[in-house]
């Protein structure tokens, strides 16, 4: 029985078969291999995983910067060791293993930038008394070149590279172009244009693609059933405005909006005259009686607001927070108004003559304007037009540069805020109109060969 009982113990004892043996080797190995890592440390160095400008080309619409890391950093020593050339002004902030570095000034066209990270090292090193440099990150980027569109002379719709003094012409010669906008991606255009021997009424709307050797015209809207007058593209490229009026219904005349390539819907307002897309891209600002409307881009919504004491709208500021209006005086003269979305009515300054066209620099410390003067000196009334800036903090006026005698001024302030372009006809005819660019960092006035009008810089 003993015997027996013996021979039943072993039987049902475990056994380690090889490949058990194995498994436990490799799981005592690494037990060990973890173990020495905590007690030694991680030695590999610790790296840029991704950096979110790199070798990409960015425009004033990017306004900060990703660094993403391997590790977590001593912040300070990041700080102190990202350089930026040509320098680019911003603030650090910070979330886990990733910096953002935003910046506080636009970004200069026409400029290559390198960003070099050295010497910086991670926190829990340095925490451990032992610095762990970071291996040494370098990448590139540049911003475009400044680049202006115009209307040429024929009525093309015209290119002009102000850095390498080339011209390229888009449209054909049997369209005459009558007004564009310049999508915020830089390759599309979207335009109103006639043919030869035409008028206004018979205008169409056309959008303009870029590729890489050659451009595509595609109709967004014909002029059949309805008359297409002035237009509005929003700031994001999203939402197409425009105003239109029924050929045989009779009061049939508003604006109407087109989204994402959709059929075009009336918005359901009031009739009005100018008008312009907030920078939102969610709204309209319309010159309506005594007034301005504000508008929802959005059939059947009410309207958003109503500001009554201003006859038009000049420009929104970059950041929408802002606008600049002028209000008519019953002595005759107009007063410049700045107005904010908290409710605030500034009156800048006071105008005997006119206030033709305004924009906001980037920063939005000044407002760069076309006025007028009037002349009283001699028996007939004339208006003497001139270029300003308002510094809003103070309220104060600078004249810039007198301006010839000329109907149709036209100006658009380039993204970065470093040139002014200029453009004035003889009673809206391009051939007697030359394109003038400012370089407001020195004051220097250039006129060029270019004859045009409508000179818009690409976003």
């Amino acid at each position: 029985m003993a015997g027996r009982s013996s021979r039943q113990s072993d039987k049902h004892s475990p056994r380690l078969e090889p490949i058990d043996k194995l498994v436990g080797l490799i799981c005592l190995a690494l037990i060990l291999s973890i173990g020495l890592v905590i007690w030694i440390g991680d030695r590999t160095a610790p790296h840029v995983l991704d950096f979110s400008w790199h070798n990409r080309q960015i425009s004033s619409q990017d306004r900060a910067f990703l660094v993403n890391f391997s590790r977590p950093m001593d912040r300070p020593s990041v700080e102190r060791n990202l350089h930026i050339e040509p320098p680019l002004k911003g603030k650090f902030s910070w979330a886990g293993r990733r910096m953002a570095y935003t910046l506080t000034e636009p970004v200069p066209y026409g400029t290559a930038f390198s960003l070099k990270i050295t010497n910086a090292y991670d926190r829990f090193s340095a925490e451990a008394g032992a610095k762990q440099l970071l291996q040494p990150f370098q990448s590139n980027f540049h911003t475009p070149d400044p680049v202006l569109a115009y209307i040429d002379a024929q009525g093309r719709l015209a290119t002009y590279d102000l850095k390498h003094q080339q011209t390229h012409i888009l449209t054909p010669n049997d369209l005459i172009v009558t007004d564009f906008r310049i999508y915020p991606q830089r390759d599309r255009i979207l335009y109103t244009a006639i043919p030869p021997h035409s008028n206004l009424l018979e205008q169409k709307l056309y959008r303009l693609t870029f590729s890489e050797n050659s451009t595509e015209t595609t109709l967004v809207l014909d002029s059949d059933t309805y008359q297409n007058f002035k237009f509005d593209l929003a700031p994001d490229g999203s939402v197409i405005v425009v105003q239109r009026l029924h050929r045989q219904q009779k009061g049939s005349y508003g604006l109407w909006i087109i989204k994402d390539n959709q059929p075009p819907q009336p918005l359901d307002s009031q009739p009005g005259g100018d008008f312009m897309i907030a920078p939102d891209s969610t709204s309209v600002a319309m010159a309506q009686g005594e007034g301005i409307a504000i508008l929802a881009l959005e059939p059947s919504v009410p309207p958003l607001d109503f500001l009554p004491r201003f006859g038009s709208l000049l420009n929104f500021s970059p950041s929408g927070q802002r606008a600049a209006t002028v209000a008519f005086n019953k002595d005759f003269t107009r007063s410049l108004y700045l107005v904010t979305n908290a409710g605030d009515q500034i009156e800048l300054a006071r105008i005997k003559g006119s206030v033709l066209s305004a924009q906001f620099d980037p920063l939005e410390q000044n407002l760069y304007c076309l006025l007028t003067q009037i002349d009283d000196s001699q028996t007939y009334f004339q208006e003497e037009p001139y270029l300003a800036i308002v510094e809003l903090a103070s309220k104060q006026v600078r004249k810039i540069a007198d301006l010839p005698q000329q109907r149709n001024l036209q100006m658009h302030l380039s993204p970065d805020g470093k040139y002014l372009a200029l453009s004035s006809a003889a009673q809206n005819s391009p051939s007697s109109a030359r394109l003038v660019v400012i370089d407001l960092a020195t004051a220097k006035i250039t006129v060029t060969d270019l004859v045009g009008l409508r000179p818009r810089w690409f976003p």
